[in-house]
């Protein structure tokens, strides 16, 4: 098989560098705007396997060029390009693969190909990074076990191993992505009804072995799909996992204004953006840089199977890779949709069509493949008796 990786960033480059390592993949194809730090990569990555394209991905007939090269392509560009891209990949008779993200109608937009996908023999996944992605493909694989579900729990957090004050916060994806989560409304199901709630609300405790405490609290995009694909459960909920006091933090910023999209104000007769000021404080004090991360998520799928009431629970914990660099963010996110692009090119996944990825990615070999990556997830079964 010969996979495209569009996007040379963190998520692309680990994408590649894992997908290299697999005997059933000819030839990957890394493009990116940036040509030279490209080029370093693979120096350094020492594969024949890997082509670096250059590429401006705003021009749809370069696009299209890098799109046909590929059997798979795997778009690790910013969100804005989802809806473009698949459709491209579509045209050019390539199944196609996005890592979500949180903009308006863009994965309904790729789901909305299914029958042009369908007809044309592609699949098309959007949605295949963290939250959502992984906790997508672990609840439908939860929810595969049971005759009926009645409520899904799910809760994701990536951050640092050793805290630092302000917000005890260090970023691995965009700000701007963040503020949109803590901003929007959330959107849960409750008494099998579909509401919003107000995003870092409603918080509450975790605990995690060598994490502590954590809180966890409602932020916007984690569900995605799951609430269509799971509307007549009893309850759905996604909430994001922080250190104790980043919530309340957080909040006040929000009510002041800061994260709203259009807020301005005059400073001495110049007019700025309230969002811009804030991003460009907060960046520097939470980059990541040599800094450890770590991916805490758990996700409880709970039903009813042959008469008893049974709970499936998902733990993993990941953190930071000291011997390469890579983030536990990277690690989670570029594993997850490289395994799910080699399930396309091996057969192991052969529907055509648009899916989201609770719906069409087999969960056992999910989780094999992870954890021979390194990235173990973990399976607890809970069982009561149900009463007359």
């Amino acid at each position: 098989m010969k996979i495209v990786v569009l996007g040379a960033g963190l998520m692309g480059k680990q994408a590649a560098r894992d997908l290299v390592a697999d005997d059933a993949v000819e030839q990957v194809f890394l493009a990116d705007r940036n040509i030279i730090p490209t080029q370093l990569f693979k120096e350094q990555l020492g594969s024949s396997k890997l082509e670096v394209l250059e590429l401006d991905a705003s021009d749809d007939q370069a696009l299209a060029a890098a799109i046909s090269k590929g059997d798979i392509v795997i778009n690790a560009l910013f969100y804005t390009f989802n809806e473009k891209v698949a459709a491209i990949a579509l045209e050019c008779g390539v199944h196609a693969l996005d890592l979500g993200g949180h903009i308006g109608g863009a994965t309904e937009a790729v789901l909305d190909m299914h029958e042009q996908a369908q007809q044309k023999g592609v699949t098309l996944i959007p949605d295949l990074g963290v939250a959502p992605g992984m906790i997508n493909i672990l609840t439908g694989y939860g929810a595969s076990k049971l005759d009926q579900v009645s409520d899904i729990r799910l809760f994701v957090g990536g951050i640092p191993v050793h805290p630092e004050p302000p917000l005890e916060y260090n970023h691995v994806f965009s700000l701007e992505g963040v503020f949109d989560h803590y901003t929007d409304k959330s959107h849960v199901i409750r008494g099998g009804r579909l509401l919003e709630v107000e995003s870092l609300s409603e918080i509450e405790h975790v605990e995690f072995e060598d994490f502590g405490e954590l809180e966890a609290f409602h932020t916007s995009g984690g569900t995605s799909t799951l609430t269509d694909t799971f509307s007549d459960v009893n309850s759905l909920e996604y909430k994001t996992l922080r250190y104790k006091g980043h919530a309340e933090k957080f909040r006040l910023l929000v009510d002041l204004g800061f994260t709203d999209r259009t807020k301005k104000v005059e400073v001495d007769g110049h007019e700025v953006k309230l969002r811009s000021v804030l991003k460009a404080v907060l960046e520097p004090i939470t980059e990541l840089g040599d800094k450890q991360d770590a991916i805490v998520l758990r996700v409880f799928v709970t039903g009813v199977k042959a008469g008893e009431e049974i709970s499936y629970e998902y733990n993993m914990v990941t953190v930071k890779d000291p011997a390469t660099g890579v983030t536990a963010m990277a690690q989670a996110t570029a594993y997850t949709i490289s395994v799910v692009a080699q399930m396309i090119g091996k057969g192991t996944i052969d529907k055509r069509g648009a899916y989201p990825p609770e719906m069409i990615v087999p969960g056992e070999e999910y989780i094999a493949e992870m954890a021979r990556r390194g990235v173990d997830i973990k399976e607890t079964i809970h069982r009561s008796a149900l009463q007359n």
